[in-house]
């Protein structure tokens, strides 16, 4: 994906709304955000009232409910929704450019693995909206790695099944943070960026059901994704019953003045 395309993504509102599809796949095989990073965000929060942007299934906010934080979820898939509820998580249903705060206003937001689907603009002029004076918004994201001969056998499975689609498990191809699309105008002012580096163990299913989850996975026809999703468990399963996924979490810390 280009560089402009990972920008316009919060065009394509299809494959931002195709993961409540598969909400409860999405909750079990991607990954979660490194405690580092939820240590951090749960140390500069000021107060107990988080704000979650593109919730989700409710990874992030749970992370953070469990270390003494009051968290609200904004998510537009009430599927997804649904998934974080079970999990105790409060959360609304709208998209967050239109979301009715009510009044509400909060000392932190955050946003994992989602600002790409929001508009920026509109997002930043939110996100001001909500912040209290000296409050933090932290926009984080995975990209997980595998190792070169592992990619080289997903090559060939993604040749045969699906040479139209990203193959997952390489630094992707653009620079972030420095392309991260969130206009650092008016309130705002850059804090610091972050790489937090972890490790995890995935199996063959693990990783084929995280394939599943992808936006671009999710536009094939169903009969290609399943015989996708059983090459890739069979092509990672060759290389034993787990392997090493490394995991890098950069976060982008801005402060509203």
């Amino acid at each position: 994906m280009s560089l402009d395309g990972f920008h316009a993504l919060h065009l394509e509102r299809d494959r931002a709304e195709s993961f409540g599809s598969v909400a409860e796949q999405y909750d079990r095989y991607r990954p979660a955000f490194p405690d580092a990073l939820l240590d951090d965000l749960a140390a500069m929060a000021g107060s107990t009232e988080v704000l979650d942007v593109g919730s989700g299934t409710g990874k992030v906010a749970r992370g953070l409910a469990q270390r003494g934080l009051s968290v609200l979820g904004v998510e537009l898939d009430p599927r997804m929704v649904a998934v974080a509820r079970g999990h105790g998580i409060d959360v609304e249903v709208a998209p967050f450019e239109t979301w009715d705060d009510a009044g509400r206003r909060f000392d932190l937001v955050t946003c994992g693995d989602a600002w790409h689907w929001i508009e920026p603009r509109r997002g930043a002029e939110k996100v001001a909206h909500v912040l209290r004076p000296g409050g933090a918004f932290v926009r984080f994201w995975n990209v997980q790695l595998l190792d070169e001969p592992v990619m080289a056998a997903l090559d060939v499975v993604y040749k045969r099944y699906a040479p139209e689609v990203r193959v997952y498990g390489r630094v992707p191809p653009y620079e972030l943070p420095a392309s991260d699309p969130f206009p650092l105008e008016g309130p705002f002012s850059l804090v610091d960026a972050k790489t937090y580096l972890s490790e995890r163990r995935a199996t063959g299913e693990d990783w084929a059901g995280f394939a599943g989850t992808i936006s671009d996975h999710q536009r094939l026809p169903g009969e290609r994704l399943a015989l996708l999703r059983a090459a890739i468990r069979e092509a990672v399963e060759h290389f034993g019953q787990t392997l090493r996924v490394r995991v890098a979490s950069t976060a982008v810390f801005v402060r509203r003045a």
